[in-house]
């Protein structure tokens, strides 16, 4: 490794290109992230070498030597390592680590040159230097370009680059960054004092503008390198760590091979849907992340830290003696199975769709590795009727849990369990995988149990729900309650419904006493009574959903003038049995906790092993 430092002038007057690798992510600095302290800096360092050449002149002593006590502007490091380049050709650098750095020191020095283009002023053939290559060293016309960025924005920087005005209405991050740079540039051209200051402005960027360049020869690790510099201005995320692990292994040293591996394998990752945030509070991740902590679960079948993805990933693929290739391919097809399980892209079943959607509303990340995984076999070793089976095995066993208030503690053991006992049967002809899955989820009976149709008719009956369970929760139970009776009923017309967006209406309202007189007069029954009452309001048995025609208004009166209401909601097969009760009361909650227990418990059966061949 070779490290020096280097003005702006000493290091881009060269006859030489830094070429942006396919892989590197995209530009992302900002007017209030980095420009703004970047000219900001400039100003400042201009400030003091005009304060020097100032004083010089006042005290009758050498410029040159006065210029050289005034302190410079470090802007960091830059990492290149040499490209081969043809005989006779340009000098050739990838850039390693510093592409944000660099690339926004190019759109300065355009800003700055389009400034001094309207003012006629000679200096901008030296500024220009330091953004393109001579012609007579020129082969083909992008060769003129210091800076060549990722293939991706490679049409645009022509627009960022060339003398022809940046169309105002541009919104890329470059155009942006040439007309913020020219603004600035307009205004600190003249001094506080009227002066012309574009010689001390434009000297600054030269000469005072410091650059730490590292070399990389042939015995240097990019990628150490790489994480030891990484974090000093926009942290990468492990995603974007994990990709540079990969293209900088040195399996890939053509350009050409690199740009087809990318496109064919990593390139969809580095659209916006993968960069988005999901979650909630301090579990809150990029997709990007949660794919390559499920891949890495699966593919190792041992749990994964996201908050030490990175150091995971580089451990197992060190370990692992995989090619970069395969890698790639392997997360590639997890990608595409991401995108089906988090409903993005079809599953090409309706089941499927279904169980994915419920597992993904109940927020149980640790099942996510397992569905992937079955995700990517083929169909020749999980077949669409097993792997139906298998997913929905998954979703009873987790909906059953949440039902009876069971904690998530432990999930992350028990599906990896589950991993290595399908993989196993994955592994051996004639075992079944949607087998596997049920055995393990049903072999834990003390620990993480598989709830029991008793235990959820208990739930049902004797469980306050409302306020313990998230409102989502509840919607998703008696939504997916109401689509299988609508579908078990072939006497209801079609009706569908966007479940979520439905509202939860308690029977018996919450504030009861108004209009809801106590049958008895006795004060003890009567105090058992207002008890019983109390407690079923928040249970299953009490609660259903409504749509946005159910009045309001009468949420809170009386049975005779709520019933009617719904009558009007009987399009919801889950109403039916309501507007049919003469009275509604705590017997009457009981008996429809039961009855929705029974459908509760087809919805998600408990199953069982369906023993074969190899069992």
């Amino acid at each position: 490794m070779d490290a020096n430092t280097y003005s702006l002038k000493q290091i881009l007057t060269q006859d030489r290109r830094y070429i942006v690798p396919t892989f590197q992510r995209d530009y992302e600095w900002t007017k209030d992230g980095q420009w703004e302290l970047l000219f900001d800096d400039l100003e400042q360092t201009a400030d003091r070498l005009h304060q020097a050449r100032v004083d010089a002149a006042a005290t009758g002593a050498s410029p040159a030597r006065a210029e050289q006590k005034v302190a410079p502007h470090f802007l960091g490091a830059i990492v290149c390592d040499q490209l081969t380049a043809p005989a006779g050709g340009i000098d050739l650098r990838a850039v390693i680590d510093g592409q944000q750095r660099l690339t926004t020191v190019q759109l300065l020095l355009r800003g700055v040159v389009d400034v001094l283009i309207s003012t006629g002023s000679h200096r901008e053939r030296q500024l220009r230097r330091l953004m393109e290559n001579p012609s007579d060293v020129v082969a083909n016309p992008h060769d003129r370009y210091k800076l060549w960025p990722r293939r991706r924005d490679r049409e645009v920087w022509p627009q960022a680059m060339d003398d022809a005005p940046a169309p105002p209405e541009g919104s890329h991050l470059y155009l942006q960054a040439r007309r913020y740079f020219a603004d600035r540039a307009r205004n600190a051209i003249v001094g506080p004092d009227g002066g012309d200051r574009i010689d001390v402005l434009v000297d600054a960027l030269l000469d005072l503008f410091k650059i730490v360049v590292i070399d990389l020869e042939d015995n240097d690790d990019a990628q150490v390198i790489f994480e030891v510099l990484n974090g000093r201005q926009t942290p990468l995320s492990a995603a974007d760590l994990v990709k540079n692990l990969l293209f900088l292994r040195g399996e890939l040293s053509d350009e050409r091979e690199l740009e087809r591996v990318y496109d064919q394998y990593w390139a969809p990752f580095d659209d916006d849907w993968w960069k988005v945030n999901v979650g909630r509070g301090h579990a809150q991740r990029g997709r990007r992340d949660l794919l390559l902590s499920s891949w890495l679960t699966a593919v190792s079948q041992s749990e994964a830290n996201i908050s030490h993805l990175y150091s995971e990933v580089r451990t197992y693929v060190d370990h692992a003696e995989r090619k970069t290739v395969d890698v790639l391919a392997e997360l590639a097809d997890f990608g595409r199975a991401y995108r089906v399980v988090v409903g993005a892209d079809p599953a090409g079943s309706l089941a499927l769709a279904r169980s994915y959607r419920r597992i993904d509303r109940l927020g149980i990340t640790t099942a996510v590795p397992l569905l992937l995984w079955m995700r990517t076999l083929p169909s020749t070793q999980l077949t669409l009727a097993e792997h139906e089976r298998a997913v929905g095995a998954v979703e009873s066993w987790i909906v059953r849990r949440v039902l009876v208030g069971a904690n998530t503690r432990g999930y992350g053991k028990v599906f990896v369990d589950v991993l290595k006992a399908a993989s196993a049967a994955a592994d051996n002809p004639g075992s079944s995988i949607a087998d596997a899955v049920v055995r393990v989820l049903a072999s834990n009976p003390d620990k993480i149990p598989w709830p029991t149709d008793e235990e959820l008719v208990t739930a049902f009956t004797t469980r306050r729900i409302y306020n313990n369970v998230t409102q989502d929760r509840i919607r998703l139970v008696l939504g997916a309650i109401d689509e299988h009776l609508q579908e078990i009923n072939p006497r209801t017309e079609p009706a569908t419904f966007h479940y979520d967006q439905l509202q939860i209406e308690h029977v018996m309202p919450q504030a009861w006493r108004e209009h809801w007189p106590l049958t008895t007069t006795d004060d003890a029954d009567r105090l058992l009574e207002d008890q019983e009452r109390d407690q079923a309001v928040h249970r299953f048995g009490n609660l259903t959903l409504v749509t946005s025609a159910f009045n309001g208004a009468v949420s809170h009166f009386g049975w005779a003038v709520k019933r009617p209401e719904f009558t009007h909601q009987s399009s919801l097969q889950l109403n039916r049995p309501i507007a049919g009760r003469e009275t509604w009361d705590v017997t009457a909650i009981v008996e429809r906790g039961q009855a929705l227990a029974a459908v509760a418990a087809r919805v998600w059966p408990r199953q069982t092993v369906r023993l074969g061949v190899g069992e």
